[in-house]
């Protein structure tokens, strides 16, 4: 008898296809376990579902603002302990020198404080990829899953932050061993995956800079770019091409199926659509994105998810610190 995994993966799959080969423009949203997933086409989306991808959005003039404080926000963290950090990271660093993993993304809940709604966040945040889920969760993500366009695929990675207010903060972050080293095993992971579904799969730029918002800061991140050649009737594959990638490997790690058995046992609570994959398909091109940079509403608090990648050579003070300067909202 098959599994609930398996019967949900075979019913996204098959609706992905189906959309896809009628060529019916539909959104799709997919949590990290690939276990939830809403796929709708554009003219019968729940309300309210909003998103804007790369400027292709939903979002009409009817909605506007409402009852925004002045200034636009204050938010308030309430982290986890470093304690509790510091032994899931241990136990991370123990699988690596056993040899189970060597690139894993750890990633925490942080409980905030916020004074605005979940809409009001989605409007007033300026990000190039952003969902608003049913009052449930909003997310406002810098990252791209992957792009489909004139039967070609392209991913961009993202591994590598730095404040961009640091002097000479570009040359610093370029030069970094620790995270040269976790940005090529994600470009190595991402290229390994692309080449399950793609032919002629290459690395096209390799650690480029791309600057973004953080609320008052700037950072700097570094990207990668990488692309594969598709069939002429990939429109009639989507599922077939967008599940084997799942879930993303840059919010994963390396090897990615015993890296998730990993996070699964470290974390200690469930990510849900947070490092999930978001995306449209207009009827002739595909774009989507990595849910990060995400809030949630649990009962009647607000929580902040975020994290980052793990290697052997990781610094428990820095990556704690780089998970709560992921908690911000880009206005």
């Amino acid at each position: 008898m098959p599994s609930f995994g398996q019967i949900t993966n075979y019913k996204m799959k098959n609706r992905l296809n189906q959309l896809g080969k009628e060529k019916t423009p539909f959104l799709f949203v997919i949590d990290f376990d690939v276990n939830q997933f809403d796929i709708a086409p554009l003219n019968k989306l729940d309300n309210p579902i909003l998103f804007s991808i790369d400027g292709f959005s939903n979002v009409t003039p009817n909605y506007q603002l409402k009852n925004f404080p002045n200034p636009p926000f204050h938010l308030k963290k309430k982290a986890i302990r470093f304690a509790r950090y510091t032994a899931a990271f241990n136990r991370v660093i123990k699988e690596m020198i056993d040899g189970n993993t060597y690139l894993l993304n750890l990633t925490f809940p942080t409980e905030i404080e916020v004074n605005a709604t979940l809409l009001n966040i989605f409007l007033a945040s300026q990000a190039p990829f952003k969902l608003y889920f049913q009052d449930k969760f909003v997310t406002f993500s810098p990252e791209r899953f992957i792009k489909i366009e004139n039967n070609r695929i392209k991913t961009y990675p993202m591994k590598g932050t730095i404040d961009a207010h640091l002097p000479n903060a570009q040359q610093i972050i370029l030069a970094d061993e620790k995270e040269k080293a976790e940005h090529t095993m994600v470009v190595d992971l991402l290229r390994n995956d692309l080449s399950i579904v793609a032919k002629k799969v290459s690395v096209n730029k390799f650690r480029y800079i791309d600057k973004i918002k953080a609320g008052p800061k700037q950072l700097l991140q570094v990207s990668s770019e990488i692309s594969g050649v598709l069939e002429n009737t990939w429109h009639d594959k989507i599922g077939d091409i967008v599940l084997p990638l799942l879930p993303a490997g840059s919010i994963s790690g390396a090897p990615k199926i015993k890296t998730v058995e990993i996070i699964n046992a470290v974390e200690g609570y469930k990510r849900g659509f947070f490092t999930g994959v978001f995306g449209y398909f207009d009827g002739n091109k595909l774009d989507s994105a990595v849910m990060i940079r995400f809030i949630e509403k649990q009962g009647d608090k607000m929580i902040y998810k975020s994290g980052g990648g793990i290697t052997i050579d990781s610094d428990v003070t820095k990556e704690y610190q780089e998970m709560l300067d992921k908690v911000y909202i880009p206005t």
